[in-house]
């Protein structure tokens, strides 16, 4: 027997090694070809548990929604609804044995084994977000409409006149008439009620002339229904001026038989000047819980977790002794514990709270968590880490015996070579300490010497995490033999609301301290990074400092800029959310200190290392006139530069094809300039 012993050991070190080999560098294609899980619903008995999918086909150039379902314990994987035809918002309709989707913007149903399909939606405005009553007949929805139309013949009406025009035109009266990637026109998102087999259709609007949800910061999570059916709680913003308002406020309205409101509602239950959203009724009814930011015009603002008792009108902050800030919740049938999830330095993590006494517990700290759901005695909720793409995972509700339930791409993943991130801490301004993510690239030996990517992420409110990202892919940036070298500086979350705040009117000054001193950390401790052989790239504020980077030092071989704010004064002028500016420089004809202060463009004549711009027509964020400038600035000064220009993008690169030649753009830029 002991003769055996060593050839078996031999021949499994053997195949491990050739395993390793046998392994490869993630592409543009592989990232691209992924199953990418955009959610979930879990039955109401724990039973089964229904999937969204998208998949992307790289030559169609275009993307597909499909239905899994599976057991809740990750087994009897199958395809649901999965045609050519996006189907969407899968869920389970309480006290029935039906399932829910969306497609060409009407809701159907079926049986849990996919027969039985029925239209059960004819409405022409369209139907979207639907959220179920518990008697699995009613339902409330999203549905874009004219403000002065109260039925869908108006509706139909005016587009038909539309239609029908020769005019090709647009004429606006006040601010805040594009957004995002498009422009506004006249529909906003009406919150709508009906049942299922009438033509009952009651509107829940504060006014039809505001969005539910609100068109800025709002989410899916903007609608819920009571427990008893009796009421609705929804956010909107109604401010006059909507381009300088983050003020979202929560609202409850009564529903009565058929449909019909009390008149005297919706009436108004959050209290604050900033951003106010996320409504989640306790499932016995007593209270609703909501996030709260308390300061007006402020986008990264501590989002609180707020308790409102129906039965007395009495708000209560539970996160106010805790320096996090609240995203993701879902409540326990107790009805006196929420979970919820919050950026920790590199993670998201789960965290719990009692809303009688209240005190912070974390369960689950690592990696990036999201979509909470509790049934019975188990959290489902996804999870990402740099080398594994959002999957569905389940623990016990102490955060114990965490378990995968889903492996969307485990073929694909068994043949890539990703690496763990790791992390180090540097000092930054003012003695502050400064996380960075590090990620080694596949095939790593540290005797050799590797160039360095250096990432600056955007926001500035936000973090890198360790996160599977589809667009600033750490791996993608890897694969090609760099180390990556991605930090958090002044204005990232996650490490207390101050840590955030101190970018603010200082976009230049502590936080490009903390980014040069963790490049200079990695350099000096970090023997297998290249010192000659250094790049850096960042998107939107990212893309700003890359554009202070180039007029304030020369450490970098070449530099990348995406979507970048180049000259603040400007930009305030052709953005839409002009809170943001507001918050961060004040309005220019009020004071020009710091846009002036910390403006790139002041610093055009120090600009020597060759820079990519890369922008996207339909970035009304941070528009198109800033990478004009910025290239035009470039080549007058004759500083190496090129612009690669997609007319049809947004502040991001979402069509498939698009994104591989950004990769390869970026790929080729850096490769240019190695020495």
């Amino acid at each position: 027997m002991k003769r055996l012993i060593f050839p078996l050991l031999l021949i499994i070190i053997l195949s491990t090694i050739m395993q390793a080999q046998t392994k490869r560098p993630i592409t543009v294609e592989d990232l691209w070809s992924m199953k990418r899980l955009k959610g979930y619903d879990v039955s109401m008995d724990g039973q089964w548990i229904l999937l969204s999918v998208q998949t992307y086909n790289m030559e169609e150039n275009k993307g597909n929604y499909d239905i899994y379902l599976m057991k809740s314990d990750g087994s009897n994987l199958r395809p649901f609804k999965n045609s050519e035809e996006n189907e969407t918002e899968p869920k389970f309709v309480p006290n029935t044995k039906k399932i829910s989707y969306i497609k060409g913007e009407q809701l159907y149903w079926c049986d849990y084994d996919g027969s039985n399909e029925e239209k059960i939606s004819d409405i022409y405005s369209g139907v979207s977000h639907v959220i179920w009553f518990n008697d699995g007949k009613r339902y409330v929805f999203n549905s874009e409409m004219y403000p002065e139309c109260f039925d869908q013949e108006c509706q139909k009406k005016k587009d038909n006149e539309k239609a029908a025009s020769k005019v090709d035109a647009m004429i606006f009266e006040e601010l805040f008439y594009r957004h995002w990637d498009r422009f506004l026109g006249e529909k906003r998102s009406r919150l709508l009620y009906t049942e299922v087999g009438t033509n009952i259709l009651e509107s829940f609007n504060v006014n039809n002339k505001y969005a539910v949800p609100p068109i800025s910061l709002g989410s899916n999570h903007d609608i819920a229904v009571s427990p008893d059916g009796k009421e609705i709680a929804f956010t909107t913003n109604t401010d006059k001026d909507l381009a300088y308002s983050t003020n979202n406020e929560v609202y409850i309205a009564n529903v009565y038989e058929g449909g019909k409101r009390d008149k005297k509602m919706p009436l108004k239950i959050s209290q604050s000047g900033g951003n106010d959203n996320y409504p989640m009724y306790s499932p016995d009814g007593k209270y609703i819980a909501y996030l709260s930011m308390e300061r007006a015009g402020f986008e990264a603002d501590k989002l609180r977790l707020m308790i409102y008792n129906r039965e007395t009108g009495e708000t209560k902050n539970l996160t106010d002794k805790v320096d996090i800030s609240v995203s993701n919740m879902a409540w326990y049938r107790d009805s006196k514990t929420i979970y919820f999830t919050a950026a920790n330095e590199i993670y998201s993590s789960i965290y719990k709270i009692n809303v009688e006494k209240p005190s912070v517990i974390q369960i689950v700290e690592k990696r990036t968590n999201g979509d909470l759901n509790i049934k019975g005695d188990k959290i489902y909720f996804t999870q990402e880490r740099s080398n594994l793409p959002t999957e569905l995972f389940v623990a016990d509700l102490d955060g114990r015996n965490v378990t995968q339930l889903t492996f969307l791409n485990k073929d694909l993943l068994s043949q890539l070579e990703m690496n763990e991130v790791e992390d180090f801490w540097s000092e930054g301004a003012e003695g502050a300490k400064v996380q960075s993510i590090l990620l080694t690239p596949p095939g790593f030996d540290e005797t050799k010497k590797y160039p360095m990517i250096f990432l600056i992420h955007g926001g500035p409110q936000g973090h890198w995490e360790d996160d599977f990202h589809y667009r600033w892919n750490l791996q993608m940036f890897a694969s090609k033999g760099y180390v990556v070298v991605a930090p958090n500086p002044r204005g990232s979350t996650g490490y207390g609301q101050k840590f955030t705040d101190e970018i603010t009117k200082d976009w230049g000054g502590k936080v490009y301290t903390d980014l040069i001193n963790a490049y200079d950390y990695a350099i000096e401790n970090y023997k297998y990074i290249d010192g000659n052989n250094t790049f850096a790239a960042g998107a939107s504020y990212g893309g700003y400092m890359i554009s202070w980077v180039a007029g304030h030092t020369d450490r970098f071989n070449a530099l990348v800029n995406h979507d970048g704010v180049y000259n603040p004064e400007s930009m305030f002028g052709s953005t839409e959310e002009l809170w943001f500016p507001t918050w961060e420089f004040g309005k220019p004809w009020d004071d020009l200190t710091y846009y002036e202060k910390w403006a790139p463009n002041r610093h055009v004549k120090n600009f020597k290392t060759p820079m990519l711009v890369v922008h996207g027509g339909k970035d009304y964020r941070v528009p198109e006139s800033q990478a004009f400038e910025l290239f035009t600035a470039l080549q007058s000064m004759n500083v190496e530069s090129k612009f690669l220009y997609f007319p049809n993008e947004n502040h991001f690169v979402l069509k498939p094809q698009n994104a591989r030649l950004w990769w390869n753009t970026i790929y080729d830029w850096f490769e240019q300039y190695k020495r």
